[in-house]
Order: structure tokens, then sequence, then C-alpha cells
């Protein structure tokens, strides 16, 4: 579902300005996810399996990010055409006692090339991605009535405040 995969998908701190997703077999799709810092990083590809609630395998496709990125993973590709950057990324779901044991395994066209998306933080991205996938189950399961959402601003709670009551600012956010 777009709009919950943007409230979680991405690191702590990232932000989704696109999401398009044809989530099926052969369906095709366009994450961007940005950085505080502005930096955009796209990726696409096409869905391979969906078998509900047990598999999603998805090929990933990175050729759009910036080329400081490219030559950190794929170094070999210095004075030659642009290469493709693929994945292909299986996330399984296990029923567990306490709930579900969500598994992400990417696999590489080689372990250089694993190692060198590891360089890039990967394995740190994907922890604060499934943290932030906990907070929004979490969040959404609240009880059988209720849906509970919280987050701490940066702002005073006048200014917060002021955002939820004054019609003129609700319009900037709501």
């Amino acid at each position: 579902e777009p709009s919950h995969l943007a409230r979680w998908f991405g690191p702590r701190g990232f932000t989704y300005p696109v999401c398009e997703i044809d989530p099926q077999v052969g369906g095709k799709f366009r994450i961007v996810i940005r950085s505080a810092d502005g930096a955009d990083y796209a990726m696409f590809g096409v869905f391979r399996e969906i078998v509900p609630m047990a598999r999603i395998v998805k090929e990933d496709d990175m050729s759009e990010h910036s080329e400081e990125w490219k030559d950190m993973v794929d170094p070999g590709r210095k004075g030659q055409a642009d290469r493709q950057i693929r994945a292909v990324t299986t996330v399984s779901f296990a029923d567990e006692a306490d709930g579900t044991r969500v598994t992400v395994h990417t696999a590489f066209p080689s372990p250089a090339m694993r190692d060198n998306f590891v360089k890039t933080g990967m394995v740190e991205g994907w922890s604060s991605t499934l943290d932030r996938l906990e907070d929004l189950t979490a969040a959404l399961k609240g009880s059988d009535r209720t849906i509970t959402f919280s987050r701490v601003f940066a702002a005073s709670p006048e200014l917060v405040f002021a955002c939820f009551h004054d019609p003129v600012h609700i319009s900037n956010w709501w």
C-alpha cells in the first residue's frame, strides 16, 4: 500500500517524494527517498513474485542514484559506459509466537558489490527502516478502536498548537 510504505520505508530522517507501485507479479515500481540534506535515492524495478503473507521478491535497479554513489558500489565502472546497478530483494514474513518475523535478503551480482553496498550504510539503513515499520505497526494496531501517533517537534507547544488550531496554518500542512 503506497500510503503506508511512504510512512516507513527508508531510514529515519528521510522523506518519500515519490512512491509509485503496482504490487503484482510483473508490476513495476519507482521509489525515491530523500535524505535530510536533500539527496535523492531513486530505485525502480519489477515485482517477480508476491505470495500474500509469505514473500515478496523484487528486482531493484539503482541506476538513477548519483554518480558518486554509483562509483562507490561499482568502482569498476569508471571510464566505462553507465552500467545498471541491480539487486534482487526477497522480503519474507513468518508467523512467530510474539508477532511476525520479517527477513530482508538481497542478492547482488558479485561479492564485491555486496561489500560495497555494506560500506554505503545499507545495513544501518535497513535497520532504521525496520524500526520505522515497527513504529507504524504499533501505532496502527493500538487497540481495536483507536490509532495513536506520536512525534516530538522541535517547536514550542504554543506554535504546534497554533498549527493545529489556526486555519491559515492548517491549510499549509493538513
